[in-house]
């Protein structure tokens, strides 16, 4: 008689994996927050068929790739690209946000524009869930389901899931 599987979740939630961005949430057209700043912390939660040897998989390279997600955007002023309120455009060696007629300019090298819609937790959690799903250590691993968790202080976060059922 054969072992049904047996399937794994780890959680990935270290200190190491933070990024510090500058960012405004929109509210509306003509409603938004005040620029300011946050030290967000990102976890993970991967599930998996437990191997014969005891593990789900190297997911040493995991945590890298998470820390490697945040380094990209760290200290960085955080724009959404998908906004339906925010337009985007270059001028004078300025990256300029404009929002209800309001011209915002900013250093390109001190802007990522990430293809959200709001700067929220809800939308980087859903960001970083795509980055990951797209990587190729989820696709050539057994993974069955993925969970990534984005807080911007303790008790105020975002979840974002997948899986396979």
């Amino acid at each position: 008689m054969t072992e049904p599987t047996r399937y794994t979740t780890v959680e990935i939630a270290k200190q190491a994996l933070n990024f510090s961005i500058a960012h405004f949430t929109i509210f509306s057209a003509s409603h938004r927050e005040d620029l300011h700043g946050h030290n967000f912390q990102l976890e993970c939660k991967v599930t998996a068929p437990l191997s014969a040897d005891g593990l789900l998989f190297d997911y040493g390279i995991l945590k890298k790739l998470l820390r490697d997600l945040c380094d990209e955007i760290d200290e960085q002023v955080i724009l959404p690209g998908n906004s339906p309120y925010l337009t985007l455009t270059a001028s004078d060696g300025y990256t300029i946000a404009i929002f209800n007629n309001e011209r915002l300019p900013f250093l390109p090298r001190d802007v990522t524009v990430l293809p959200i819609a709001n700067t929220t937790v809800e939308e980087f959690s859903h960001y970083f869930l795509r980055k990951l799903r797209n990587h190729s250590l989820i696709k050539d691993n057994p993974i069955v389901a993925l969970s990534v968790k984005v807080s911007s202080s303790p008790g105020q976060y975002g979840i974002a899931d997948w899986s396979l059922q």
